[in-house]
C-alpha cells in the first residue's frame, strides 16, 4: 500500500511571504526541529541565491555530521539549465532538487511567453543537467497545475518520469482547487503517469489542508505515494499554505483516514508545540487562538456543558490530547531582573545566560568566540535568541560562523 510522507517548505515558500523572513540560524533551527519531528524532507532554500549558499552548505555539513538526520535537504530552483549550473556552482554538495516551471495556459501566455512544447523541453534539459551533476533525487513542479489541462499535465509528468524524475509536484498555486477536483485530478495523474505525487496547496479559498488530504487520498488510490507539502503554522504567500500540524492531525485523526492510509514514517507530534512556537517567534506572527492543536484555545473550555463533559472524560470534547502535541508543561515568564542576549552583550551577561543553561567554557577565549557569534546572530535576527539557538552556537561554533557570514557581490 502506498504511504503518506511530509515535505515541509517553510524555508522556501514560508520565507517568500511578503513582509516576513527568517535569519539563516532560524532557518537552520527549523530544519533541526523538522528532523526531530520525523518530517521526510525540508525544502531548505534556494541554491541559486548567493546569500543562501553558505547557509545551505552549512546545513549539508550538519547532515554529514548526523545532526540533520534522517531528514533530507532539498533545494528549489527554476527548471532551467542555467539554474542547475548555478546551483551546483554555489552549492556543489547538494543532492536533492525540485525543478519548477509554470504549466497553465494563463502563465505560459502572460508570464513565460512560451508554448507547451517549449516548457517541456526546458524541463527535460534541466532534469538531464541535474542528473549529469550527480543529483540523487529530482522532483518536477508544475506551477499552477490546478489551472492546467489534465491531458497536458499527464503528458508533462510522463516526460519528467521518462527522464528519471522521482516525484511530480502538483501545485495548487492559487488555492483554486477543492477536495473533489483535486482528488480526481491527482488520482488520474497517479494512475496514468505512475509516479509519486506531491500535493502543494495554498489557502486562498481556505481549503489548503482539506485539499492536501484529498490529494493524498487521490495519489494513494491511484497507486502512488503522496508527499504532502506543508509550512509551519501555515505561513506562506498570500493566504498561506497547508499547515504542518493541522495536516498531520487530519491525516492521523480524521474519521476513517488513518485506518486506510498510513504514514510512510512516524511523525512525532509531541514536537508540534515547540516547532510552532519557535516559528511564531522567529517570524513574529502570533499563532491564531483557534489554530488546530497549538492555538491558545485548542484545549480551552468555558461552556458549562463542555467543561462538565471534558472533566468527566476528555474524549467527550477533545479529539486528541494536549500531551500528544507536546503541551501541558507550565511556562514561566520572568517578572524581575532579566539578562537578555543581544548584539551589544558583554562577557559577564553572556556567561550569566549560558550558566543558567549549565553551559561552561574551557577558557575565556572560547567564551569570547561564542559571544561574538551570538552578537552577530542577534544583528541578523534583531531579537533575543532563544535557548536552543544559544546552545546550537555554543555546540557548533564553526557551523554558526558559516551561517552568519554573508559575502556581497563585488
Amino acid at each position: 500500500m502506498p504511504k503518506v510522507y511530509f515535505i515541509d517548505v517553510t524555508n522556501r515558500d514560508g520565507v517568500q511571504t511578503a513582509r516576513l523572513g527568517l535569519s539563516k540560524l532560524e532557518k537552520t533551527m527549523i530544519n533541526v526541529y523538522l528532523s526531530e519531528m520525523g518530517v521526510f524532507q525540508s525544502e531548505f532554500g534556494f541554491p541559486t541565491t548567493r546569500h543562501e549558499s553558505l547557509y545551505l552548505q552549512a546545513n549539508l555539513e550538519l547532515a554529514k555530521m548526523g545532526v540533520l538526520q534522517p531528514i533530507r535537504l532539498e533545494g528549489w530552483i527554476r527548471a532551467t539549465v542555467g539554474d542547475v549550473e548555478t546551483a551546483f556552482s554555489l552549492v556543489p554538495d547538494i543532492k536533492h532538487l525540485n525543478l519548477s516551471i509554470s504549466t497553465s495556459d494563463q502563465m505560459l501566455s502572460s508570464k513565460l511567453k512560451k508554448g507547451r512544447e517549449d516548457i517541456t523541453k526546458m524541463m527535460i534539459d534541466a532534469v538531464e543537467a541535474a542528473r549529469a551533476h550527480g543529483a540523487e533525487s529530482i522532483g518536477v513542479n508544475a506551477e499552477d497545475a490546478s489551472r492546467t489541462g489534465l491531458e497536458f499535465l499527464i503528458k508533462f509528468a510522463s516526460a519528467a518520469k521518462e527522464h528519471g524524475v522521482q516525484r511530480f509536484r502538483y501545485c495548487d498555486t492559487l488555492g483554486y482547487d477543492n477536495p473533489f477536483t483535486i482528488y480526481e485530478t491527482v488520482k488520474s495523474l497517479a494512475e496514468n503517469v505512475g509516479i509519486p505525487i506531491e500535493p502543494h496547496c495554498h489557502g486562498d479559498l481556505g481549503m489548503a489542508v482539506a485539499n492536501s488530504v484529498a490529494a493524498a487520498k487521490g495519489a494513494i488510490d491511484g497507486g502512488q505515494d503522496a508527499y504532502i507539502n506543508t509550512t509551519i503554522n501555515g505561513i506562506g504567500e498570500r493566504a498561506g499554505n497547508a499547515d504542518l500540524v493541522a495536516t498531520v492531525l487530519a491525516i492521523t485523526k480524521s474519521k476513517g483516514f488513518a485506518e486506510k492510509y498510513e504514514l510512510g514514517a512516524p511523525i512525532d507530534l509531541t514536537k508540534a508545540w515547540k516547532i510552532s512556537k519557535f516559528a511564531s517567534y522567529a517570524f513574529g506572527i502570533p499563532i491564531p487562538i483557534n489554530h488546530p492543536g497549538v492555538g491558545a484555545n485548542a484545549f480551552a473550555h468555558a461552556s458549562g456543558i463542555h467543561a462538565d463533559g471534558v472533566l468527566k472524560d476528555p474524549e467527550n470534547y477533545e479529539l486528541y490530547g494536549f500531551n500528544e502535541l507536546g503541551r501541558g508543561e507550565p511556562e514561566t515568564v520572568e517578572s524581575g531582573r532579566e539578562i537578555c542576549s543581544g548584539e551589544y552583550s558583554g562577557i559577564a551577561g553572556f556567561r550569566h545566560i549560558m550558566g543558567q543553561m549549565e553551559v561552561s567554557f574551557k577558557d575565556a577565549d572560547e567564551a569570547r568566540e561564542v559571544l561574538e557569534l551570538e552578537r552577530y546572530a542577534n544583528v541578523e535576527a534583531q531579537k533575543p535568541l532563544v535557548e536552543d539557538e544559544l546552545l546550537f552556537i555554543a555546540k557548533y561554533p564553526q557551523i554558526a560562523r558559516k551561517l552568519l557570514t554573508l559575502t556581497p557581490l563585488e
